[in-house]
């Protein structure tokens, strides 16, 4: 087979997605050649996007970026086209660019869901990297999980009916992204910046059961220290207790306490997670939980 050369994807009518090299400076045809590149790595046109990625590293411009900041590693991975991803890694793509929102390549898999991409990527790059937002690539998978779960509960009681089936492929995708996060090394101790909250403040207060129930099911040599990290002052279980309306409230709480979360912790306003239970006959259930009642006195 007849390796493909630059001047042939150039030229080639394939898809009439090539693009037509007009006379003009070496700097426009620099540019050129860029974009080329990215946008058979966004099509998926893996024979092209290698031949010119070639090209590209020859003149020590593999990483160009486009407007966004994205190169075409970043491109790669968020297209989803993890055969490419593998190319540009084994032609020597810097994994540990950033695009204009300070996203990695692992950043862009955790939020978009896309496992093989991190099968191939979260050897080589800083698990705990952050983005402009203060987040690793470990927050982003669970705030995207928790926005997918969100859109799966909204479905099943609305009347409106949706594609509960992609939403469940999607929801179980980015699930095995947190997964191969975790065993590649990311810390599930890890704080984002702005309110210093650990994945699982971030699951709890989002009331994603599923997320939670895995979390726990880590086996921790630290878990009761994890579960009843603060967050701005709050445990989990203060978040947890302060989910007013969840249908997930109670067991929430159940889980939490069984795992060793501290019921006696007062957050920077002196309450304990009890103080903060809904009133009436659902928050006289939560408070009557035989851990729980033994932090109602105030001191």
């Amino acid at each position: 087979t007849r390796h493909h050369t630059l001047t042939d994807f150039v030229n080639s009518d394939k898809g009439n997605h090539a693009l037509p090299v007009t006379s003009c400076s070496d700097h426009n045809k620099l540019k050129q050649k860029c974009a080329i590149l990215h946008i058979y790595t966004a099509k998926g046109l893996r024979e092209y996007a290698f031949a010119a990625a070639e090209k590209l590293r020859e003149l020590g411009k593999l990483d160009s970026k486009e407007h966004k900041g994205k190169t075409a590693l970043l491109v790669a991975v968020t297209a989803s086209q993890p055969d490419i991803v593998q190319d540009l890694l084994s032609l020597g793509a810097d994994i540990s660019i950033c695009d204009v929102n300070g996203q990695t390549a692992l950043h862009l898999a955790a939020t978009y869901g896309f496992p093989r991409v991190i099968l191939f990527a979260g050897l080589r790059v800083d698990l705990e990297a952050r983005n402009f937002e203060g987040l690793t690539p470990l927050h982003c998978a669970v705030i995207s999980h928790c926005a997918t779960m969100k859109a799966i509960n909204a479905s099943s009681s609305s009347s409106t009916w949706l594609a509960d089936g992609s939403l469940q492929t999607q929801a179980e995708d980015k699930l095995m992204c947190l997964q191969l996060l975790i065993n590649a090394g990311a810390s599930v101790l890890s704080q984002e910046i702005k309110s210093n909250k650990t994945v699982l403040h971030l699951a709890v207060k989002e009331g994603n059961i599923h997320l939670v129930r895995f979390l726990l099911s880590l086996q921790l040599s630290n878990m009761q220290a994890f579960i009843n990290m603060k967050a701005h002052g709050h445990t989990a279980l203060h978040m947890a207790a302060g989910l007013h309306g969840s249908p997930f409230q109670e067991e929430l709480i159940r889980l939490l306490l069984s795992r060793g979360a501290d019921p006696s912790i007062r957050n920077l306003e002196n309450d304990q997670p009890a103080h903060l239970l809904q009133s009436g006959d659902t928050g006289e259930k939560v408070r009557g939980f035989s851990l729980l009642t033994t932090s109602l006195p105030d001191v």
